[in-house]
């Protein structure tokens, strides 16, 4: 856990209270007594206590507690008395970051660097946020200015080597773990980095008996269950015992899904999946009315599914001069909530003429040029495997844009969907049992195949396993495809894969070089075995039969 992380850093803000609760609960935080230092805060709210450092502390504990909702509401209203306080925002941030509103969270921590750039909490804070949803090198470094800001910060250093040791860095990896190590021996991140060297590096049975010890400690909340159970099951597979490996990663699974009852709640990924095929079904055949966008910027999508290979292939491509990428964003983001969320959108969407889809366009380009892609980009390779479920509104809003599939043999990724520790989201709550896993890839299979039989975008097909075993060939094909040069230096992508921002969890593979994981999935073919019915024909559609 990391009750101290903000606690630690609370100080009194100065500011008129009662002698009394401030001088008992300076003394309970003296003495290590947070509980108790909790419980006065309370009762100094509840009398109408303002100061933010009451507030504060019990907003925390909320949070904390598993409310981070009640924390919201709780510290907006001190806000209201104390605008601008970092300590106070700095806790908001956290409550938001745990409702997986990112976003939000990221806003706020940004204006409580704002007002205090020395204040090391925020910048940790800041680091979780980036980390949680997967922005990897943003997140490295928002932990590197908390450790310059105060190099004791064990929880930062740990982030660090969680990173490094995700990106395949592991010497780095043990350097920062030791350091935090070193601060906090329980730190339980520094001791996932640790055991994710240890299993990447040949010493699986010694991780695993680690993570066996770290997950039995009552302590360990719910966020480090989740990360140590994955790993865990990544070392029991390495070691052969498949059986134990799944019911760890359903243990990571179930453990991820407990932390986000508000992700829970939301349209389930593979109902959506559903819903979009049954409309164009229903539509009929027939391509998609084409109405003329007017585009003088050149961009492809990269789709396909999770861990079908689409990191590499926006590696490959992100080396050639000229060529900017984006990685699983929300670029179409406006269009999605016009459109997609109920059947009267969809219909909306089918009838639009120019004028109705112009603006979504412009919405699309603002996107990228948020995301910090410019105008003058050779292409703009926007790539996210599930964007599958954006089709429709692709086909609509840029009926010329090459849309690029990757596929894979569907029984490895939906192992590697399984036993991925993804963070969360509505496709991560997708994942948690192999039964799901292969319910989710069937459904947004059926809606890909209903989606390209109507799209008049130019699509290439490319297999996972066809690019790694004849590289030069399929990566020209790609190239004459997307009207891009082809040169030698593309077989050097992995060099130059470290001097990009990749952030996906491919990123660590995708660094070493070409890898055949074809196969994989046989090492479980026993577990497997109920769900390759539902796999079936795609593995025939896909020719993966044998």
């Amino acid at each position: 856990m990391r009750p101290w992380t903000i606690v630690a850093a609370m100080q009194p803000s100065g500011l008129p209270t009662n002698p009394d609760f401030s001088s008992q609960v300076d003394a309970a935080l003296a003495a290590g007594d947070v509980a108790n230092a909790v419980r006065l805060s309370r009762q100094a709210v509840a009398a109408g206590e303002r100061d933010p450092f009451l507030h504060n502390l019990m907003a925390w504990q909320m949070v904390e507690d598993g409310d981070p909702r009640g924390a919201e509401l709780s510290l907006v209203q001190a806000l209201a008395h104390s605008p601008g306080d970092p300590h106070l925002l700095t806790t908001l941030g956290l409550a938001l970051r745990r409702q997986h509103r990112l976003s939000e969270a990221l806003e706020v921590f940004d204006t409580a660097i704002a007002v205090a750039p020395g204040y090391a909490v925020a910048w940790l804070e800041r680091g979780f946020a980036l980390h949680q949803g997967s922005s990897l090198n943003m997140a490295a470094n928002s932990y590197h200015r908390a450790i310059a800001l105060d190099p004791g910060r064990s929880q930062a250093l740990a982030g660090v080597a969680a990173i490094a040791a995700a990106q395949g860095e592991y010497a780095s990896a043990r350097v920062f773990a030791g350091r935090a190590l070193a601060i906090d021996p329980g730190d339980a991140v520094a001791r996932c980095a640790v055991a994710r060297c240890d299993i990447a590096e040949g010493a699986a049975a010694g991780a695993v008996a680690q993570l066996r010890e770290l997950l039995a400690e009552p302590a360990l909340n719910a966020e480090n269950h989740s990360a140590a159970a994955s790993l865990l099951g990544d070392g029991l597979a390495r070691i052969g015992e498949t059986a134990a490996a799944v019911v760890a990663y359903a243990d990571a699974k179930s453990k991820l899904a407990a932390q986000f009852p508000y992700l829970v709640a939301l349209e389930g990924h593979r109902q959506l999946a559903d819903r979009l095929d049954q409309h164009i079904v229903a539509a009929g055949p027939g391509p998609w009315p084409v109405v003329a966008a007017g585009e003088t910027r050149r961009h492809a999508f990269l789709l396909g599914y999770q861990r079908s290979g689409t990191t590499l292939v926006e590696t490959i491509l992100a080396g050639i001069e000229g060529v900017a990428a984006l990685e699983e964003l929300p670029t179409l983001a406006a269009s999605q909530a016009a459109f997609l969320k109920d059947a009267d959108g969809l219909q909306r969407l089918d009838s639009a003429d120019a004028a109705t889809l112009e603006p979504f366009r412009r919405a699309y380009w603002q996107r990228v040029a948020d995301f910090g892609v410019g105008a003058n980009a050779k292409l703009f390779l926007d790539m996210d495997p599930l964007k599958t479920l954006d089709l429709p509104l692709i086909a609509r809003l840029f009926p010329a844009a090459p849309i690029i599939v990757m596929r894979r043999d569907p029984r490895d990724v939906v192992l590697s969907c399984f036993s991925q520790n993804f963070a969360a989201s509505p496709v991560a709550l997708a994942f948690t049992s192999l039964k799901d896993c292969a319910r989710h890839y069937d459904a947004v299979m059926r809606l890909q195949a209903s989606c390209l039989a109507r799209l008049p975008n130019p699509v290439l097909e490319i297999r996972y396993e066809e690019l790694v075993n004849d590289f030069d060939a399929v990566t020209r094909q790609l190239c004459d495809f997307l009207g891009l040069p082809w040169s030698e230096a593309l077989r050097d992508f992995s060099t130059a894969a470290r001097g990009l921002d990749v952030n996906t969890a491919s990123v660590g593979q995708v660094r070493k070089g070409l890898f055949d994981g074809g196969g994989q999935w046989r090492q479980f073919e026993a577990e497997m075995a109920p769900i390759l019915p539902i796999l079936a024909p795609w593995t025939e559609k896909f020719d993966y039969k044998s």
